[in-house]
C-alpha cells in the first residue's frame, strides 16, 4: 500500500500557505455584518411583538394605546451562518408567541428561515464554481478561503439539489409564444450512475431559433438512446407545451430522429448535417481514398451558387458510383435533405449546413463534466446541461445571416439532371 505523505507534509511545515494571511479589512466587515444580521432580527421580533426589547406597555386609559402583547422573549441562541462575507456566528433572538387558540409557539424569523446555515447569494456562489467545471470535492477546495472550510462535498450536493425548483418550472413552462422558426435536434452520450453502475445514457436536445436569430434551448431528456420512440417523447412534449410547427428543422440523419419526425411534421423542410454525412462517406471507403472524398465532398457542399452545388453533385455521384459505389449510395440515401440550405437565401447557408451550434453545446456539456467522469444520476445530466445555459456559463449568439430570416425559401429544389 502507498504511504500517503500529504499529511505528514502538512505537519512538517507548521502551517498552510495562506493561513497566516490575516487581513483586518476582512475581520472588520465581518464583524460589521454579524452586527447587522442580528439588529435586523431584533427589529423584525420587535415589529412582532410590538414594543421594543424591555419596552413596557402603556398605561391603560392613555392618549396612545398600546397594541397587545402576543407573546414574550427568552433569551438568544447562536446560529452560525454562511454567505459571501465568510462564515459567522450570530445571536439569534428567542420569543415565544401566542396563537389565536390560546396556544404559544416558538417564534420564527422570516428574514433567517428555519434550519438555514447559508445565506442564497452564497448558495449561488457554491452552485456557480459547481457549474463552471468544479466536482463537488473540489468546490470545498477552491472556495476554502472564502467559507473557512464549511463547505464539504455533502454541501454542494445539497445546494445544487435547490436548482430543481427551478428546473421543474423551466421543463413545464409553455412554449406558445415562442416564434420559433428553426429547430435543431441533437443527442450526446454521457455516463451516469443507475442501480450503483456507471451506464451510458443519451441526452437528447432540442435547440430553437426565434424570429429575430437568437438561438434558445427548448428541451433536454435523458432517454436510454435515441430511438424513434424516445425522440417522440421529446417532441411530443414541445408540442404539447404549445410549440408550433417550425419552417425547418435540422437532423443528424439518426433514423430514429428522422421517423419520429415523418409521423409528426410530415411536411415540414429537413437539413441533413452536412458534416454527419461526410463522416459517413469516409466510413464507407478504404483510407486510402478519404482524402479524395474529402475534396470532392467539400467542393461540392461549399460551391457558390446552388447551380453549381447540382452540377457538382451529380458529377460525385458519377465518378464514386465506378470508383467506390459504396459513397455514391451512401450520398443518394441522403437524397434532396443534404441540400435544402440551398433553397434558402445565401446569407443563411453557413448556418444551415450543419448542426454544429448544438454540437458546440455538446462540446462544452463534455468539458465542463470532464471532472466529474460519472454524473450521480440520469436527472442530473439533463438539469446540469440546462444549468449551464440558464446560469450564463454558456451563452448562445444569433445564427449567421439571421437578417434574412423573414425571407421564404423557395420551393425548388436542386435538379439531377443539371
Amino acid at each position: 500500500m502507498t504511504k500517503n505523505t500529504t499529511k505528514t507534509a502538512a505537519v512538517a511545515a507548521g502551517t498552510m500557505l495562506f493561513d497566516d494571511w490575516f487581513d483586518p479589512i476582512e475581520d472588520a466587515v465581518r464583524e460589521t455584518v454579524r452586527g447587522v444580521i442580528e439588529t435586523i432580527m431584533e427589529e423584525e421580533l420587535d415589529a412582532t411583538l410590538s414594543r421594543p426589547r424591555y419596552g413596557r406597555r402603556k398605561a391603560a386609559g392613555s392618549i396612545d394605546d398600546a397594541a397587545p402583547i402576543v407573546g414574550s422573549r427568552h433569551g438568544h441562541r447562536t446560529r452560525t451562518l454562511t454567505g459571501t462575507f465568510g462564515q459567522t456566528e450570530i445571536a439569534v433572538p428567542r420569543a415565544r408567541i401566542k396563537g389565536e387558540d390560546g396556544k404559544t409557539n416558538e417564534w420564527k424569523s422570516k428574514s433567517l428561515r428555519a434550519y438555514q446555515r447559508r445565506t442564497k447569494q452564497a448558495e449561488a456562489l457554491i452552485a456557480g464554481a459547481y457549474l463552471s467545471g468544479t466536482n463537488t470535492r473540489r468546490v470545498r477546495r477552491a472556495l476554502s478561503a472564502v467559507f473557512k472550510g464549511a463547505v464539504g462535498k455533502d454541501v454542494v450536493s445539497r445546494t445544487w439539489r435547490k436548482v430543481k425548483g427551478d428546473w421543474d418550472a423551466w421543463n413545464a413552462r409553455s412554449l406558445k409564444d415562442e416564434p420559433i422558426v428553426r429547430l435543431i435536434l441533437d443527442g450526446t452520450v454521457v455516463r451516469v450512475r443507475l442501480d450503483k453502475k456507471a451506464t451510458s445514457i443519451s441526452l437528447l436536445v432540442a435547440l430553437g431559433v426565434r424570429e429575430d436569430g437568437q438561438k434558445v434551448l427548448l428541451a433536454v431528456k435523458n432517454m436510454g438512446g435515441e430511438s424513434e420512440a424516445a425522440w417522440r417523447v421529446l417532441l411530443d412534449d414541445l408540442v404539447k407545451r404549445g410549440l408550433k410547427t417550425p419552417e425547418l428543422v435540422i437532423v443528424d440523419g439518426a433514423p430514429g430522429l428522422d421517423a419520429a419526425l415523418a409521423v409528426l411534421w410530415s411536411d415540414v423542410a429537413i437539413q441533413r448535417c452536412t458534416v454527419h454525412k461526410h463522416r459517413n462517406l469516409l466510413a464507407h471507403a478504404p483510407e486510402r481514398l478519404h482524402e479524395e472524398i474529402s475534396n470532392d465532398y467539400k467542393d461540392m457542399i461549399y460551391a457558390d451558387t446552388k447551380q453549381e452545388i447540382a452540377t457538382k453533385r451529380t458529377a460525385f455521384i458519377r465518378k464514386w458510383r465506378l470508383k467506390c459505389k459504396a459513397v455514391a449510395d451512401s450520398l443518394e440515401e441522403a437524397g434532396n435533405k443534404l441540400f435544402t440550405f440551398t433553397r434558402f437565401p445565401k446569407s443563411q447557408w453557413k448556418s444551415l449546413r450543419t448542426s454544429n451550434a448544438i454540437e458546440r453545446l455538446h462540446e462544452e456539456f463534455k468539458r465542463r463534466i470532464k471532472t466529474q467522469t460519472v454524473l450521480p444520476s440520469a436527472e442530473t445530466a439533463a438539469m446540469l446541461f440546462w444549468a449551464l445555459l440558464a446560469s450564463g456559463q454558456i451563452t448562445m449568439r444569433k445564427v449567421d445571416g439571421w437578417q434574412s430570416l423573414a425571407e421564404k425559401p423557395s420551393d425548388q429544389i436542386i435538379d439531377l439532371a443539371a
